[in-house]
């Protein structure tokens, strides 16, 4: 319940932030155009809160639904508009003065990012060393000549410091089918060039776990002991009484020294009762648990619900990303560049059916990632807010009505052929551009009801 909790307000106030961003984007242009602004609201349904400040008595308000807001501008298609504020009025703007009004939100989405990531990179983001642990046999990683023990220096002349850096960058390369050179350090302290073809890769590989499950490079890490670290709720272990904390010594009488050994027995068990020695506070205790059999990657596995507890990374596999107030602003551009260019790439991979529409996130799993974003500390909450940020930016100027893109379509053919668009035109794109948006939802809560399923 607690959890719940935590990941409600989690969502509430990266909604919230992020809508503030965007919102706000509008009503300074609009303030800075000349235009006069009626209300600024934070949520959609019932005022549970509103006030009117500043000279032109603008009405700021709190509603019901946090799901979103807008800005209400004085406007003569919603409403009559006094003679002596006609001049002020939305409608009444020359269109380059609409278009920077209507601009405005999606770049302060990217202006948000830009700082946060800045703002992360001067103060320092924490990670690991890029040394190699494991390398896939027959994977791209391992044709290309990559070693346990390889330590990453850079990828096409740009520096690594971390392993999770410059994962941007291999998104990219990957998404193209390109050749990336990645200069190492060796054991043996000696610096080598690898080729690296990623031209065996489809769009559909392009994710989180591109570097590991595809290109075959896993990070030197301590391996893990078989210790219980979480426990799901619902699992075989949780209802035979296993606890987290506990340490399994052995399986039907075979001891257990590693994590790894622990999952390659369950795992080829599925079904079957497995007699488990655990150590609790220093006290053997025995459990008999049926692994529940699984499927994935077309395999029938066996799980019990368990979860690893994650060794502490040794002082001498930590690195601390600390740039320059210069460079930290150079890297947030660069990252927020790059994010919006691979948001774009994936939406079209997506329309020409290279990806699956099972991508598309609803606010189910956002909401689940702001909670646990937030649970891993301040600075990953602020690169959760940059990532959605950066996401709102694209999605909110492609060219579909309702849409700021698809405002921005209406300015641009206006202005090509000199004249505003028919009420006619403009009432059937609002309400096409409505259905396309309320069924890109539904899709969204389908994918996010279906990931809760499984």
């Amino acid at each position: 319940m607690i959890s719940l909790i935590h990941t409600v307000l989690a969502f509430v106030v990266a909604i919230s932030v992020l809508v503030v961003v965007h919102e706000f984007g509008h009503y300074w242009v609009a303030r800075r155009m000349g235009v006069k602004v009626l209300r600024f609201s934070l949520g959609f349904g019932k005022p549970l809160w509103a006030r009117r400040f500043g000279r032109d008595k603008t009405e700021w308000v709190i509603a019901a639904i946090p799901l979103g807001g807008y800005v209400k501008m004085l406007d003569e298609r919603e409403a009559k508009v006094a003679k002596r504020d006609l001049t002020r009025a939305f409608n009444r703007q020359p269109i380059s003065k609409r278009v920077a009004i209507v601009l405005a939100g999606p770049l302060f989405n990217f202006i948000f990012a830009i700082l946060a990531y800045s703002i992360l990179y001067m103060a320092g983001i924490d990670g690991l060393r890029p040394v190699v642990g494991q390398v896939t046999e027959n994977s791209p990683a391992q044709l290309a000549g990559f070693h346990v023990g390889d330590e990453l220096l850079s990828v096409d002349e740009y520096k690594i410091q971390s392993w999770e850096q410059r994962r941007l960058y291999l998104y990219e390369k990957a998404l193209d089918r390109a050749t990336v050179r990645i200069t190492v350090r060796d054991k043996n302290r000696v610096t080598q060039e690898r080729i690296l073809d990623l031209s065996s890769l489809s769009a559909a590989d392009v994710g989180a776990g591109l570097l590991e499950r595809r290109i075959g490079l896993f990070p030197l890490l301590p391996e893990p002991e078989p210790v219980i670290g979480s426990l799901d709720e619902h699992g075989a272990a949780a209802q035979v009484g296993l606890k987290t904390g506990d340490r399994i010594v052995a399986v039907d009488g075979r001891p257990v020294f590693s994590w790894q050994a622990l999952v390659a027995v369950i795992s080829t068990h599925a079904e079957q009762v497995l007699l488990l020695q655990v150590e609790r506070h220093g006290v053997t205790q025995e459990f008999r648990v049926t692994p529940q059999a699984v499927e994935s990657g077309g395999q029938r596995i066996g799980r019990i619900g368990v979860g690893v507890q994650r060794p502490e990374l040794p002082a001498d596999m930590r690195v601390l990303i600390r740039e320059t107030p210069f460079s930290a602003l150079v890297e947030g551009i660069d990252t927020t560049w790059r994010m919006s260019a691979l948001t774009l790439k994936m939406l079209a991979k997506m329309v020409m059916l290279e990806i699956s529409t099972e991508t598309i996130s609803g606010p189910l799993t956002i909401a689940q990632y702001a909670g646990a974003s937030a649970q891993l500390g301040f600075d990953r909450f602020i690169q959760f807010l940059a990532v959605v940020s950066i996401s709102l930016g694209v999605l909110n100027l492609l060219p579909v009505p309702v849409l700021d893109g698809g405002h921005l379509l209406i300015y641009l053919i206006e202005g090509i052929q000199g004249k505003p668009l028919s009420e006619t035109v403009l009432h059937w794109s609002q309400q096409i551009g409505f259905a396309l948006l309320m069924a890109l939802m539904a899709l969204a809560f389908y994918n996010d009801f279906m990931r809760i399923l499984r």
